[in-house]
């Protein structure tokens, strides 16, 4: 994996003591870390993944809007404030590596460094009380 901004490897750091679920994508919008809580949720481990490409990520959980419909990645609030640079929130079903499926909100914001560089952007998102 190529040499991250150190931006991103401190935001990682503070990740690993987040009890949310957190998903943090470069500026490419490949996966650049994801941390226990997410991986309980996704039911995969980041260090088990050698790599895991925009184009991957975004289809392998297969997202749903709230009727079923399938949703494409410009949709996901992720991308949405990756390509947009503006947070974005929405809920989504996904179907986890563990073939269990889920409803889940997802609130996203993007990452930039000095000169308004963009760094990535990430994702936090938790399963919504039934009530």
């Amino acid at each position: 994996m190529a040499q991250q901004p150190i931006e991103l490897i401190l935001f990682r750091q503070l990740a690993t003591t987040l009890a949310v679920p957190v998903f943090l994508v470069d500026e490419r919008g490949d996966l650049a870390f994801l941390n226990e809580a997410a991986e309980r949720l996704l039911g995969i481990r980041f260090d088990d993944i050698d790599r895991l490409a925009f184009e991957t990520w975004t289809t392998t959980f297969r997202p749903r809007g709230g009727d079923g419909r399938p949703m494409t990645a410009d949709e996901l609030p992720l991308v949405r404030a990756l390509r947009t640079r503006t947070p974005a929130h929405g809920p989504l079903v996904i179907t986890g590596s563990d073939g269990v499926e889920r409803t889940i909100e997802v609130t996203a914001f993007p990452l930039e460094g000095g000169h308004e560089r963009l760094l990535g952007a990430v994702a936090m998102f938790w399963e919504p009380e039934l009530e």
